[in-house]
């Protein structure tokens, strides 16, 4: 792991390149509270319906899970019950495709704290430890690469090497920010959901207020989607 733990001076600054020049890459495939939301089978949900020709729908083998502000408060550990209640479902419906049995390897933590630099592995260290008997890890950031949403190609190296998805489009990335999860997915070649709440209900007691990037990033969405009628884009090749 490389680079100063806090610092991310080229995700902002990639984030306003896009706005500039491809504003619907800012925009997520779909949008729900926050993960408890999350339906299991994520596919159907993902594509634009009213088109003429039906499209073909995604079939999702692989989860992305942000940490920050999608299953922990900011700048914590401590999963929330009805979040872990939710991974405790993907992980045992018979139903789900993220089944610890029948995909083990099928869901993975991608954080810019917990994984991305030495100084936070104690954080690694508490979430895999509540998370073992659910088999999901944390991914650790490998030497020279950068944080989200740099290391998309390596988080897809990740899941080919333990023959989880045969490409990027089998893949959802999740989480509460559209400059970093919901870009890295769209630079990945995969599909994004963006937990537009955070790890809180609406008027829930203890949500944190958003921060001025929040703040911007929900107007920003709006204004694009309603003002501009712009959608997400589908996954490179996906449509081919």
């Amino acid at each position: 792991m490389a680079g100063s733990p806090n610092s991310n001076l080229a995700a902002f600054n990639l984030a306003v390149q896009t706005l500039l020049k491809q504003p619907a890459q800012f925009l997520p495939h779909l949008t729900i509270p926050t993960i408890t939301h999350l339906p299991e089978e994520l596919g159907p949900h993902l594509i634009t319906k009213g088109t003429e020709k039906p499209p073909r729908t995604p079939k999702i083998r692989a989860l992305v899970l942000d940490k920050d502000n999608t299953l922990c408060a900011p700048k914590t550990t401590t999963l929330r019950p009805q979040i872990l209640a939710k991974l405790q479902a993907l992980r045992t419906s018979p139903t789900s495709p993220f089944h610890q049995t029948s995909n083990p390897h099928s869901i993975l933590i991608v954080s810019n704290r917990a994984g991305s630099h030495p100084s936070f592995e104690k954080e690694v260290h508490e979430l895999e430890s509540q998370l073992a008997h659910l088999q999901i890890p944390v991914f650790r950031l490998p030497e020279g690469t950068g944080k989200k949403p740099f290391c998309g190609d390596e988080v897809v190296k990740w899941f080919k090497k333990r023959d989880v998805v045969k490409s990027p489009d089998e893949i959802a990335v999740v989480g509460d920010r559209l400059g970093t999860d919901v870009l890295m997915a769209g630079l990945m070649g995969s599909w994004s959901v963006w937990t537009k709440e955070g790890a809180f209900e609406v008027g829930e007691e203890g949500k944190p207020d958003r921060n001025m990037l929040e703040k911007m990033e929900v107007w920003i969405e709006r204004y694009l989607r309603e003002r501009k009628g712009l959608r997400a884009p589908t996954p490179r090749g996906w449509e081919s």
